[in-house]
Parts: C-alpha cells; sequence; structure tokens
C-alpha cells in the first residue's frame, strides 16, 4: 500500500521553531522530487518547498525562504522540513507530496503528481 505520513506540527509561539517529517511506505522516497504543500482555510494550498531526488536540490516559496529548510535521508525512506522564525501566517495543514517544479518566464511553482497524500499535520503559531 503506498502512503506518505506527516508528523511534527503543533502548536508554536511566533518566532519558534518546528520539523516536520514525511515518512514513505510502499515505495521508495528517493526515486522521487518531492514537495511540501501547504493549506489553510479560506486560502488556495501553497507549495512551499521542493527537493529534487537527483541532486537534493531545493526550491523554496518567497513567504518561507531564509525560515523553511527542506531535506531528505534516503536510508530513512523520509523528507524533513525544518521551519524556523515561525509566522502566524504559517498556521496551515502541511503536506507532502511527490512533485515536480513548473518553471515559466512568469513563476516558479511546486506542482504535486501522481495523487498521493498523506493526512497532514497541523501547524499552529501562535501566542
Amino acid at each position: 500500500q503506498v502512503q506518505l505520513v506527516e508528523s511534527g506540527g503543533g502548536l508554536v509561539q511566533p518566532g519558534g521553531s518546528l520539523r516536520l517529517s514525511c515518512t514513505a511506505s510502499g515505495f521508495t522516497l528517493d526515486y522521487y522530487d518531492i514537495g511540501w504543500f501547504r493549506r489553510s482555510p479560506g486560502k488556495e494550498r501553497e507549495g512551499v518547498s521542493f527537493i529534487s531526488s537527483r541532486d537534493a536540490s531545493t526550491y523554496y516559496a518567497d513567504s518561507v525562504k531564509g525560515r523553511f529548510t527542506i531535506s531528505r535521508d534516503n536510508a530513512k525512506n523520509t523528507v524533513y522540513l525544518q521551519m524556523n522564525s515561525l509566522k502566524p501566517e504559517d498556521t496551515a495543514v502541511y503536506y507532502c507530496a511527490p512533485a515536480l517544479l513548473q518553471t515559466t518566464m512568469a513563476a516558479i511553482t511546486i506542482i504535486p503528481q501522481h495523487d498521493v497524500w498523506g493526512q497532514g499535520t497541523q501547524v499552529t503559531v501562535s501566542s
């Protein structure tokens, strides 16, 4: 059974940190480019970070650049998202998924692929 499980979310004060984990079962994660996405009420899903399977190169949305770091541990079949300097606007349910990086003249966008999703993990940034 192909499955992704996100974990590590929680309640944190502004300026705090969390590390999210995305663990795969039923398939080998290191063969796939992986994205982290988030969705909050009233907003569209946003791709926030991407890591390549080929060379572990990364991409970040402007909204999280300089604060979030994506990494992967192929031996553990896991991708991580280290989130520092968290802001209230980072509050959302976070998901990981196989992804691709779409580059156009106008923008770079993280696009989910294969319709493989976990249950997500809630991140709440509040004082």
